[in-house]
Protein backbone atom coordinates (compact mmCIF):
# COMPACT_ATOMS: atom_id res chain seq x y z
CA UNK A 1 0.00 0.00 0.00
CA UNK A 2 1.42 3.38 -1.06
CA UNK A 3 0.57 6.60 0.77
CA UNK A 4 0.82 10.14 -0.58
CA UNK A 5 2.43 13.03 1.31
CA UNK A 6 -1.07 14.00 2.45
CA UNK A 7 -1.49 10.60 4.12
CA UNK A 8 -4.03 9.29 1.62
CA UNK A 9 -3.61 5.90 0.02
CA UNK A 10 -2.65 6.18 -3.65
CA UNK A 11 -5.60 5.42 -5.90
CA UNK A 12 -8.22 6.18 -3.24
CA UNK A 13 -10.61 9.17 -3.51
CA UNK A 14 -8.83 12.41 -2.61
CA UNK A 15 -5.40 11.13 -3.61
CA UNK A 16 -3.55 12.87 -6.44
CA UNK A 17 -1.23 9.92 -6.96
CA UNK A 18 -2.24 6.85 -8.99
CA UNK A 19 -2.24 3.38 -7.53
CA UNK A 20 0.65 1.15 -8.67
CA UNK A 21 0.10 0.02 -12.25
CA UNK A 22 -2.54 2.65 -12.98
CA UNK A 23 -1.94 5.32 -15.66
CA UNK A 24 -0.73 8.71 -14.44
CA UNK A 25 -3.67 11.16 -14.47
CA UNK A 26 -3.45 14.29 -16.58
CA UNK A 27 -1.87 17.28 -14.87
CA UNK A 28 -4.45 19.71 -16.28
CA UNK A 29 -8.17 19.28 -15.45
CA UNK A 30 -10.39 18.94 -18.52
CA UNK A 31 -11.59 22.22 -19.99
CA UNK A 32 -9.65 24.41 -17.54
CA UNK A 33 -9.06 28.09 -18.40
CA UNK A 34 -6.34 29.59 -16.22
CA UNK A 35 -2.90 31.20 -16.14
CA UNK A 36 0.25 30.21 -14.25
CA UNK A 37 3.03 32.74 -13.67
CA UNK A 38 6.39 31.12 -12.86
CA UNK A 39 9.00 33.27 -11.09
CA UNK A 40 12.48 32.04 -10.26
CA UNK A 41 13.90 33.36 -6.99
CA UNK A 42 16.44 36.19 -6.83
CA UNK A 43 20.19 35.72 -6.49
CA UNK A 44 21.15 33.79 -3.35
CA UNK A 45 24.40 34.00 -1.43
CA UNK A 46 25.49 30.62 -2.83
CA UNK A 47 24.76 31.74 -6.39
CA UNK A 48 26.91 34.82 -5.76
CA UNK A 49 29.69 32.56 -4.45
CA UNK A 50 29.45 30.15 -7.40
CA UNK A 51 28.34 27.16 -5.29
CA UNK A 52 26.01 24.32 -6.22
CA UNK A 53 22.73 24.80 -4.34
CA UNK A 54 20.18 22.08 -4.88
CA UNK A 55 18.19 21.88 -1.65
CA UNK A 56 20.82 23.77 0.33
CA UNK A 57 18.94 26.60 2.03
CA UNK A 58 20.95 29.67 1.07
CA UNK A 59 19.23 33.04 1.67
CA UNK A 60 18.91 35.84 -0.86
CA UNK A 61 21.90 38.09 -1.32
CA UNK A 62 21.52 41.88 -1.20
CA UNK A 63 21.32 41.89 -4.99
CA UNK A 64 18.77 39.07 -4.86
CA UNK A 65 16.49 41.14 -2.61
CA UNK A 66 16.71 44.04 -5.04
CA UNK A 67 15.85 41.69 -7.90
CA UNK A 68 12.91 40.27 -5.95
CA UNK A 69 11.59 43.74 -5.10
CA UNK A 70 11.68 44.81 -8.75
CA UNK A 71 9.95 41.56 -9.76
CA UNK A 72 7.28 42.06 -7.11
CA UNK A 73 6.70 45.60 -8.36
CA UNK A 74 6.45 44.38 -11.98
CA UNK A 75 3.80 41.77 -11.15
CA UNK A 76 1.98 44.17 -8.83
CA UNK A 77 1.81 46.66 -11.72
CA UNK A 78 1.23 44.03 -14.39
CA UNK A 79 -1.23 46.13 -16.41
CA UNK A 80 1.32 48.86 -17.08
CA UNK A 81 2.65 48.79 -20.63
CA UNK A 82 4.13 46.61 -21.81
CA UNK A 83 1.49 44.68 -19.89
CA UNK A 84 2.13 41.16 -18.71
CA UNK A 85 -0.37 38.60 -20.12
CA UNK A 86 -1.98 38.11 -16.72
CA UNK A 87 -5.58 38.68 -15.56
CA UNK A 88 -6.22 42.08 -13.99
CA UNK A 89 -7.67 40.55 -10.83
CA UNK A 90 -5.55 39.22 -7.97
CA UNK A 91 -4.10 35.70 -8.09
CA UNK A 92 -5.73 32.91 -6.17
CA UNK A 93 -2.43 32.20 -4.41
CA UNK A 94 1.33 32.55 -4.54
CA UNK A 95 2.71 29.03 -4.17
CA UNK A 96 6.40 28.63 -3.46
CA UNK A 97 9.21 26.24 -2.72
CA UNK A 98 9.82 26.07 1.05
CA UNK A 99 13.50 27.04 0.59
CA UNK A 100 14.09 30.53 1.95
CA UNK A 101 15.38 32.10 -1.28
CA UNK A 102 12.04 31.24 -2.91
CA UNK A 103 9.93 31.95 0.17
CA UNK A 104 11.37 35.44 0.56
CA UNK A 105 10.82 36.21 -3.13
CA UNK A 106 7.22 34.95 -2.87
CA UNK A 107 6.55 37.05 0.24
CA UNK A 108 7.71 40.22 -1.51
CA UNK A 109 5.47 39.48 -4.51
CA UNK A 110 2.53 38.84 -2.19
CA UNK A 111 3.05 42.17 -0.43
CA UNK A 112 3.24 44.05 -3.74
CA UNK A 113 -0.02 42.55 -5.00
CA UNK A 114 -1.89 42.78 -1.70
CA UNK A 115 -0.89 46.43 -1.14
CA UNK A 116 -2.56 47.37 -4.39
CA UNK A 117 0.49 49.00 -5.93
CA UNK A 118 -0.54 49.93 -9.40
CA UNK A 119 -4.23 49.19 -8.63
CA UNK A 120 -6.83 49.07 -5.87
CA UNK A 121 -5.88 47.66 -2.50
CA UNK A 122 -7.28 44.20 -1.81
CA UNK A 123 -9.77 43.46 0.95
CA UNK A 124 -7.64 40.50 2.03
CA UNK A 125 -4.00 39.67 1.34
CA UNK A 126 -3.17 37.05 -1.27
CA UNK A 127 -2.35 33.67 0.28
CA UNK A 128 1.36 32.79 0.18
CA UNK A 129 1.65 29.01 0.47
CA UNK A 130 4.65 26.63 0.64
CA UNK A 131 4.57 23.52 -1.57
CA UNK A 132 7.19 20.80 -0.82
CA UNK A 133 6.82 19.40 -4.33
CA UNK A 134 8.51 22.54 -5.67
CA UNK A 135 11.81 22.00 -3.84
CA UNK A 136 14.83 22.34 -6.09
CA UNK A 137 16.38 19.16 -7.49
CA UNK A 138 18.48 17.59 -4.74
CA UNK A 139 22.17 17.85 -5.65
CA UNK A 140 23.43 15.43 -3.01
CA UNK A 141 27.19 15.60 -2.42
CA UNK A 142 27.55 18.61 -4.71
CA UNK A 143 25.46 20.93 -2.54
CA UNK A 144 27.42 23.81 -1.06
CA UNK A 145 30.58 23.05 -3.06
CA UNK A 146 32.19 25.52 -5.48
CA UNK A 147 31.77 24.64 -9.15
CA UNK A 148 35.53 24.17 -9.54
CA UNK A 149 35.63 21.52 -6.80
CA UNK A 150 32.67 19.61 -8.25
CA UNK A 151 34.37 19.65 -11.65
CA UNK A 152 37.64 18.41 -10.18
CA UNK A 153 36.11 15.56 -8.15
CA UNK A 154 33.20 14.44 -10.35
CA UNK A 155 34.20 15.73 -13.77
CA UNK A 156 32.96 12.74 -15.77
CA UNK A 157 29.62 12.52 -13.95
CA UNK A 158 29.12 16.27 -14.26
CA UNK A 159 29.84 16.21 -17.98
CA UNK A 160 27.32 13.40 -18.48
CA UNK A 161 24.75 15.33 -16.42
CA UNK A 162 25.21 18.34 -18.70
CA UNK A 163 24.95 16.21 -21.85
CA UNK A 164 22.33 13.61 -20.85
CA UNK A 165 20.52 14.39 -17.56
CA UNK A 166 18.63 11.09 -17.74
CA UNK A 167 21.88 9.13 -17.60
CA UNK A 168 23.65 10.78 -14.65
CA UNK A 169 23.01 13.09 -11.69
CA UNK A 170 24.70 14.21 -8.49
CA UNK A 171 25.85 11.40 -6.14
CA UNK A 172 23.24 11.14 -3.39
CA UNK A 173 20.97 13.53 -5.29
CA UNK A 174 17.71 13.17 -7.19
CA UNK A 175 17.20 11.92 -10.71
CA UNK A 176 14.98 14.11 -12.85
CA UNK A 177 12.63 11.14 -13.27
CA UNK A 178 12.01 11.18 -9.50
CA UNK A 179 11.66 14.96 -9.53
CA UNK A 180 9.16 14.75 -12.38
CA UNK A 181 6.94 12.47 -10.26
CA UNK A 182 6.73 14.89 -7.33
CA UNK A 183 6.41 17.97 -9.54
CA UNK A 184 3.44 16.45 -11.39
CA UNK A 185 1.66 15.86 -8.08
CA UNK A 186 2.32 19.48 -7.03
CA UNK A 187 1.12 20.87 -10.37
CA UNK A 188 -2.04 18.75 -10.29
CA UNK A 189 -2.75 20.03 -6.78
CA UNK A 190 -2.31 23.68 -7.84
CA UNK A 191 -4.35 23.32 -11.04
CA UNK A 192 -7.11 21.35 -9.35
CA UNK A 193 -7.49 24.16 -6.82
CA UNK A 194 -7.65 26.71 -9.65
CA UNK A 195 -10.32 24.61 -11.36
CA UNK A 196 -12.55 24.84 -8.28
CA UNK A 197 -12.54 28.65 -8.66
CA UNK A 198 -12.97 28.76 -12.44
CA UNK A 199 -16.14 30.26 -13.91
CA UNK A 200 -18.61 27.97 -15.70
CA UNK A 201 -17.69 27.20 -19.31
CA UNK A 202 -18.54 29.98 -21.75
CA UNK A 203 -20.94 29.55 -24.67
CA UNK A 204 -18.06 28.67 -26.95
CA UNK A 205 -14.34 27.98 -26.89
CA UNK A 206 -12.04 30.96 -26.59
CA UNK A 207 -9.78 31.71 -29.51
CA UNK A 208 -6.31 30.20 -29.44
CA UNK A 209 -5.03 33.09 -31.57
CA UNK A 210 -3.46 36.02 -29.75
CA UNK A 211 -4.64 39.60 -30.21
CA UNK A 212 -8.42 39.16 -30.24
CA UNK A 213 -9.35 39.67 -26.61
CA UNK A 214 -7.83 40.46 -23.25
CA UNK A 215 -7.76 37.93 -20.45
CA UNK A 216 -10.91 38.05 -18.29
CA UNK A 217 -10.23 40.06 -15.15
CA UNK A 218 -11.88 37.42 -12.95
CA UNK A 219 -10.09 34.40 -14.41
CA UNK A 220 -8.34 32.39 -11.67
CA UNK A 221 -4.57 32.39 -11.82
CA UNK A 222 -1.64 31.71 -9.52
CA UNK A 223 2.01 32.62 -9.13
CA UNK A 224 4.55 29.84 -8.57
CA UNK A 225 7.93 30.82 -7.14
CA UNK A 226 10.72 28.28 -7.34
CA UNK A 227 13.98 27.23 -8.92
CA UNK A 228 15.72 26.78 -12.25
CA UNK A 229 15.94 22.97 -12.20
CA UNK A 230 12.47 22.21 -10.85
CA UNK A 231 10.94 24.76 -13.23
CA UNK A 232 12.60 23.04 -16.19
CA UNK A 233 10.87 19.82 -15.15
CA UNK A 234 7.55 21.58 -14.48
CA UNK A 235 7.43 23.30 -17.86
CA UNK A 236 8.32 20.11 -19.72
CA UNK A 237 5.54 18.33 -17.85
CA UNK A 238 2.95 21.02 -18.60
CA UNK A 239 3.86 21.24 -22.29
CA UNK A 240 4.16 17.44 -22.59
CA UNK A 241 7.77 17.55 -23.77
CA UNK A 242 10.24 14.72 -22.99
CA UNK A 243 12.53 15.01 -19.97
CA UNK A 244 15.52 14.56 -22.30
CA UNK A 245 14.98 18.21 -23.30
CA UNK A 246 15.72 19.35 -19.73
CA UNK A 247 18.49 21.78 -20.70
CA UNK A 248 16.38 23.42 -23.44
CA UNK A 249 14.53 25.76 -21.07
CA UNK A 250 16.66 28.18 -19.01
CA UNK A 251 15.18 30.21 -16.16
CA UNK A 252 16.95 33.46 -15.26
CA UNK A 253 17.11 34.80 -11.73
CA UNK A 254 13.77 36.55 -11.11
CA UNK A 255 12.74 35.86 -14.71
CA UNK A 256 8.99 35.73 -15.38
CA UNK A 257 7.47 32.87 -17.40
CA UNK A 258 3.74 32.67 -18.14
CA UNK A 259 1.77 29.61 -19.25
CA UNK A 260 -1.82 30.18 -20.31
CA UNK A 261 -4.20 27.22 -20.33
CA UNK A 262 -7.18 27.30 -22.66
CA UNK A 263 -9.80 24.53 -22.52
CA UNK A 264 -7.23 22.34 -20.80
CA UNK A 265 -4.54 22.99 -23.43
CA UNK A 266 -1.36 24.82 -22.39
CA UNK A 267 0.52 27.42 -24.39
CA UNK A 268 3.66 29.36 -23.53
CA UNK A 269 2.82 33.08 -23.55
CA UNK A 270 6.04 34.50 -22.11
CA UNK A 271 9.37 32.98 -21.16
CA UNK A 272 12.21 34.33 -19.07
CA UNK A 273 11.21 38.02 -19.15
CA UNK A 274 13.79 40.09 -17.25
CA UNK A 275 13.18 43.61 -18.60
CA UNK A 276 12.12 44.72 -15.11
CA UNK A 277 15.69 44.05 -13.91
CA UNK A 278 17.42 46.21 -16.51
CA UNK A 279 18.27 49.01 -14.07
CA UNK A 280 20.29 46.86 -11.67
CA UNK A 281 21.68 44.43 -14.22
CA UNK A 282 23.23 47.27 -16.19
CA UNK A 283 25.26 48.12 -13.10
CA UNK A 284 26.30 44.54 -12.33
CA UNK A 285 28.19 42.90 -15.19
CA UNK A 286 29.90 40.62 -12.67
CA UNK A 287 26.56 39.08 -11.69
CA UNK A 288 25.67 38.39 -15.31
CA UNK A 289 29.05 36.72 -15.85
CA UNK A 290 28.55 34.53 -12.77
CA UNK A 291 25.10 33.44 -13.91
CA UNK A 292 26.45 32.58 -17.36
CA UNK A 293 29.19 30.48 -15.74
CA UNK A 294 26.61 28.63 -13.60
CA UNK A 295 24.63 27.73 -16.71
CA UNK A 296 27.79 26.34 -18.32
CA UNK A 297 28.71 24.40 -15.17
CA UNK A 298 25.38 22.59 -14.83
CA UNK A 299 24.84 23.94 -11.29
CA UNK A 300 21.30 24.33 -9.97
Amino acid sequence: MTETREGRVAGEPGSLEPAPGEPTPSIIPDGLDTVICFVRHGESEWVAEGRFQGQGDSPLSDLGRRQALLTARRIGRRSRRPALPLPAGPPLAIVHSPLQRAAETATLIGRAISSGRGGDALQAPVAVLPEPGLLEIGQGEWEGLPSAEVTARWGETLETWRRDPLAAWAPGGESIVDVDARVRVALRRILTELATHAAPASTGPRTQVLGYADLPADEPWSVIVGHDGVFKVALLALLDYPLARFWTLPFALCGITIVEIRAGRPRLRLHNATDHLTGIEADDAVTRAKEAERRRSGAL
